[in-house]
């Protein structure tokens, strides 16, 4: 009966937990949002800065095994390349024994100082609980919801702690574990526990709170700490399920750095027990001594970094590339983003969606620039990056619209979310540019053709329009790059003095039609530049005001375009300047 109550309590205790634990990692990943894609970003080759970066991300989302599926799906998607990956596993290792160390303060005694007291979970987690609580139900900030929720969260998981320790408090649960001290037994159960469980914080935590019965020595300890490592790569490894090749060398790694500590760690363990006589048989563990040999473990497997380039060769001969196989990293311009971000870390999924969305901008830009360069003389290689470039703006808006589409629907941050909503506004004006910018280049090849020629007065009056439409390209791809709102608000006054250049010309080639001075022929083929202009334009203003809006997180067009149209003064005051730089009589 006394064992059946201890199962029950561990279960409850277990579920607590790592409710807790999933609570903690989820909200924590998400407080740090875009600090974390700017972390990841800076892994490069060099492996001291790829360890730190992989510790201290580990140590913000509690969890090796979230960095581990992260990095499957940076490295899926062709962010990360999977060689910079490695020192960060070494550096994740590390930066998971963190929370042992927080669950170790619960073993401070009631007999230790007032200030030590202090320390102990069990202590200031209610209040953390009651803090969390207010800051939940009152706070108005987004940020001070999702920190309220990362106290609930750890006083779930002492509270969790808490369970399974009193659970065991009163059995001696020595017999049950002297099975264990064959070493190879205890790595399996470390190893399946975990697995089971998918997470090497938590069945660190069992052991924890098992150990302060008194009945765990080093000799069981240690194999089950080594196969917690081990076991904690299972998640890693589903998540590398139908991803590329370098993908899966990512999940493989781990195990593979993981198994070889444990199959040099452990014999080396019982040698130096051995020839030194130490009777760890004898010698009981606690929280904080199972916080030490789990930290210090991970911190020995760094002797192992220097074998990088072989981990490298043998992960890319154990897991090889199929047959016609291609790498994200290799893939050009296209938007290959795995829904394995967006699931398990939803702000780094933004912040590449938004990277892929610049890069859409850009394309965009030197598409509609290409296209105005040919509209003064015809060049097949300019209109050929016209052509080949709509073609890949409209790879990026079904790509990147799916992909947002599906995210938009995961719990994210306010200022995720008005990320997400400010790429859902532009990513189809973006690839209208390149539409237009193809309408441009009919119309240049036409004029080529056709060997059409303009009269003076339209052909400077086209190179002003030109020109104009130059700048609100430009500006408005600067607009989106740096999410600029000050200069978003100069782009709507530009496009209307745009459509006032576009109508005046219109009116002068109808008094020039009337006047014989010019044909018919020649107002279809300015008519369609005009339009392909007016329509850039008309984009430009959609994509800045989608970045004003964001900023002010409303997403109502009509009503912005109305207000700032009939009662800004700045807006007229730099219409004005617009006008006065685009004067087709000056």
């Amino acid at each position: 009966m006394d064992m059946f109550k201890m199962v029950i309590g561990l279960c409850a205790g277990l579920v607590f937990f790592l409710f807790g634990m999933s609570t903690m990692s989820a909200c924590l990943e998400k407080l740090a949002g875009s600090k974390l894609e700017v972390v990841l970003k800076k892994m490069t080759s060099k492996p001291i800065l790829g360890l730190s970066m992989g510790l201290i991300v580990t140590a913000i989302i509690q969890s090796s095994s979230a960095t581990t599926v992260i990095l499957v799906g940076l490295v899926n998607s062709g962010i990360m390349s999977f060689q910079s990956t490695i020192a960060v596993l070494f550096g994740a290792n590390i930066g998971t024994t963190v929370t042992a160390w927080l669950l170790s303060l619960s073993s401070i005694g009631e007999t230790s100082s007032f200030v030590l007291q202090i320390f102990k979970p069990q202590i200031f987690s209610p209040l953390l609980a009651i803090i969390g609580t207010a800051f939940t139900m009152m706070a108005k900030s987004d940020k001070k919801k999702t920190l309220g929720t990362i106290f609930i969260g750890f006083t779930v998981l002492i509270y969790g702690m808490d369970i399974m320790s009193d659970s065991v408090s009163s059995l001696d649960v020595s017999g049950l574990f002297t099975m264990f001290s064959n070493p190879v037994l205890g790595v399996l159960v470390g190893v399946l526990v975990t697995a089971v469980i998918q997470s090497s914080s938590a069945s660190v935590g069992i052991l924890q709170a098992l150990s302060l019965t008194g009945g765990i020595t080093i000799d069981v300890a240690v194999p089950i700490i080594l196969g917690q490592n081990i076991g904690t790569c299972v998640t890693g490894l589903i998540s590398s399920i139908g991803t590329g090749a370098n993908a899966k060398r990512v999940s493989f790694s781990q195990i593979f750095i993981k198994v070889l500590g444990m199959l040099i760690v452990l014999p080396i363990y019982l040698i130096v027990k051995n020839v030194f006589d130490i009777p760890t048989e004898t010698m009981d563990v606690n929280p904080v001594s199972i916080a030490i040999i789990h930290t210090a473990y991970n911190v020995v497997l760094l002797a192992l970094m220097p074998l990088t380039k072989l981990i490298v060769k043998i992960s890319e001969k154990a897991i090889r590339e199929k047959k016609g196989e291609q790498s994200a990293e290799a893939s050009g311009n296209v938007v290959y983003l795995d829904e394995r971000l967006w699931i398990n870390s939803p702000s780094i999924a933004v912040m590449e969606c938004d990277n892929y969305t610049v890069k859409m901008a850009l394309l965009a830009k030197e598409t509609v620039l290409e296209s105005l360069k040919i509209i003064k003389g015809y060049d097949k290689a300019s209109a050929k990056i016209v052509f080949d470039n709509e073609k890949i703006l409209d790879r990026y808006e079904d790509n990147l619209g799916t992909y947002l589409v599906k995210m938009s629907e995961q719990s994210l941050s306010n200022n995720d979310a008005r990320t997400v909503a400010r790429m859902l506004h532009t990513i189809g004006d973006f690839e209208r540019l390149g539409d237009h910018a193809k309408g441009l280049e009919k119309v240049a090849k036409e004029i080529a053709d056709k060997d059409i020629k303009f009269s003076d007065n339209a052909v400077r009056e086209i190179s002003v329009l030109l020109d104009a439409i130059t700048e609100i390209v430009i500006t408005t791809t600067l607009v989106y790059e740096k999410n600029d709102y000050a200069l978003a608000t100069r782009v709507e006054p530009l496009e209307q003095v745009i459509d006032r250049i576009a109508s005046e010309i219109k009116a002068h080639h109808i008094m020039r039609l009337q006047s014989g001075d010019c044909t018919i022929e020649l107002g279809f083929v300015l008519s369609d530049l005009l339009n392909n202009c007016k329509r850039i334009s008309d984009h430009c203003s959609n994509i800045a005001v989608a970045v004003i809006e964001a900023h002010n997180d409303s997403f109502d067009a009509h009503n912005y375009l109305n207000s700032v149209k009939y009662s800004s003064a700045e807006f007229k005051d730099v219409f004005e300047e617009y006008k006065r730089k685009y004067d087709l009589h000056a």
